[in-house]
């Protein structure tokens, strides 16, 4: 008997809710259903968890941007308002600051600062001030209220304000962990590096003038040494880096590799006339057209017979009709050598510490547009492991080129 009175069916095998074989007055009861089949589907297939990664990278890029410009702007705002304040509202400048416009957002801030005070969130001391919890509207707040007090050190007040419009968009998807696209992630990292460059904290990288220092690297260096990007072959490297960015402006350009397309093919004659007329010293290392190495080359490459040599010759030919257009021949050097290729590089500015170079490694059956391409930045402040510097690739793709430069010879 049920607890309602009626009779439940026998449970034994000789019951399979047949009707005909279940008393009068007993209550059916359904079958238990499979346990793969309760309920929605929680498991995620390969597709969910590749958008859930790429979700979580960018929510965290744009998340480093936007901590880095609103400490920086706290600090900023602090240093122009508190000697104002201070002197007369003591630790209460901020809520003097914010004036009667503000003393709703201000009294808010108080709030959330006692309850952290309570509950033990605080756990900076430097953290316990009403500046700490303001968020960057409220910080652009201040800045529009008081902008007098600012404008002597910003050019333009429509440019701060255009990059903060830029990042509220950002602030808000990563504050509410929503999709944030692609597009709206370049737009707040290029938002962000004008912002911090116009509150004066663009960084002492030297190179950051060719290259500009990545947020993620800055704080994360250590764990890349001196790389600071990999593409998967050449074209997205121009794609990304154009060849005007990578040598335009150079001082020094130390090449190896076996034809140097990269610069022979992609940056004019011309601009290389300008760059060693403006002082700046070329040394281009080919690999000799004449050599067994650029046969067994061709024949990796399932290339016909004399095919790379000549491209290789062209390029060579194309560099001595530059260095013969030069008032300082000796400016513009060009040798060849007979070994193996192991890899090609690019070395800008490699003998001082805003030093840059475009590393390929030769594959056996992939060209050089289609292998795999390392920008490396040289001195050691971005690798931060422990402060040490154990010294990193860009040194080691410099010392092979000057041991290939001393065993090779020069082009007449």
């Amino acid at each position: 008997m049920g607890s309602g009175g009626l009779e439940l069916p026998p449970g034994d095998e000789g019951h399979e809710g047949n009707s005909a074989d279940v008393p009068p007055g007993t209550v059916s009861l359904a079958r238990p259903m499979e346990t793969s089949s309760i309920g929605p589907e929680l498991d995620w297939d390969a597709d969910a968890w590749r958008e859930v990664r790429t979700r979580a990278q960018r929510a965290g890029r744009a998340y480093i941007w936007l901590n880095l410009v609103e400490q920086r702007l706290r600090a900023v705002v602090a240093a122009v308002l508190r000697p104002i304040y201070e002197p007369v509202h003591g630790d209460e400048w901020v809520v003097a600051a914010a004036g009667p416009a503000g003393q709703e957002w201000v009294q808010r801030a108080v709030a959330v600062r006692e309850v952290s005070r309570r509950k033990g969130y605080l756990l900076d001391p430097a953290d316990d001030n009403v500046i700490s919890f303001l968020t960057l509207p409220q910080l652009r707040e201040l800045m529009v209220q008081h902008w007098p007090c600012f404008e002597p050190y910003f050019d333009e007040r429509r440019d701060v304000e255009l990059a903060l419009d830029e990042l509220e968009v950002t602030r808000n998807v990563v504050s509410r962990n929503r999709a944030l696209s692609e597009a709206v992630l370049n737009q707040a990292e290029r938002a962000s590096a004008r912002l911090l460059e116009m509150l004066d904290a663009g960084g002492d990288v030297p190179s950051a003038r060719r290259l500009p220092v990545d947020a993620v690297e800055d704080l994360v260096g250590d764990r890349y040494a001196d790389v600071v990007a990999v593409h998967s072959d050449r074209v997205r490297l121009l794609r990304r880096f154009p060849a005007e960015d990578i040598f335009g402006g150079a001082r020094r350009l130390d090449a190896i590799g076996i034809g140097l397309n990269l610069l022979v093919q992609n940056f004019s004659g011309r601009r290389l006339v300008r760059l060693a007329e403006a002082g700046a010293r070329v040394r281009l290392l080919f690999l000799n057209p004449a050599s067994s190495a650029v046969k067994r080359r061709e024949r990796e490459l399932g290339l016909k017979r004399g095919e790379l040599s000549r491209a290789v010759e062209m390029n060579i030919l194309h560099m001595r009709r530059v260095r013969s257009r030069l008032r300082d021949p000796d400016a513009f050097q060009i040798q060849v050598y007979d070994e193996t290729p192991r890899f090609t590089a690019y070395l800008v500015d490699g003998d001082g510490s805003d030093g840059i170079a475009v590393v390929q490694s030769y594959l056996r059956r992939t060209r050089g547009m289609e292998a795999p391409v390392l920008v490396l930045r040289n001195g050691s402040r971005l690798v931060k492991s422990d402060e040490v510097d154990e010294g990193g690739l860009f040194s080691a793709y410099r010392e092979e080129f000057e041991l290939a430069w001393a065993d090779s010879r020069p082009v007449s």
